[in-house]
């Protein structure tokens, strides 16, 4: 019996697949638990149309991806912070990830998620720094900061 998975069952097949399966195991298990249900031409139709759409806006994703790529990656985009620094010319507090998006979306009105800034940890010195920020699994960026002295 043909069968369309609506949850991924491990070790018969994933979300949105087509699979043929015993009709006993379809019957009493997966379409009983409502993991799967019998692949009509109808259903199929209907998944095609729901792939085709899903397709659609992870398209629409990846451009705003790449708009706000081009963005951050402007030579006038450069965050400023102003740090108190100690004799040793390590600032007293760090710049984290949330403290970068926060001020990114001060001075440019660019809302961009903390968890998309790759910080290995916090930034405690002065300078001109890049800081590489994930905005897609296939866009990758890089937003300058420049630190200065209080």
């Amino acid at each position: 019996m043909k069968v369309i998975f609506l949850q991924d069952v491990k070790g018969k097949g994933k979300k949105g697949e087509i699979k043929e399966v015993p009709s006993g195991y379809a019957q009493n298990f997966l379409i009983k638990k409502n993991l799967a249900k019998e692949a009509t031409s109808q259903a199929i139709g209907e998944l095609k149309g729901k792939q085709k759409s899903e397709e659609k806006h992870q398209a629409e994703i990846l451009e705003e991806a790449k708009a706000l790529k081009v963005e951050l990656e402007k030579e006038e985009t450069r965050v400023q912070f102003t740090e108190k620094v100690g004799p040793d010319g390590r600032t007293f507090g760090s710049i984290t990830a949330k403290k970068i998006a926060e001020e990114l979306e001060k001075q440019f009105n660019i809302k961009l998620d903390k968890r998309h800034i790759e910080l290995a940890q916090p930034i405690r010195a002065i300078g001109l720094i890049e800081v590489p920020v994930k905005l897609h699994k296939e866009v990758s960026a890089e937003i300058k900061l420049s630190i200065k002295q209080a």
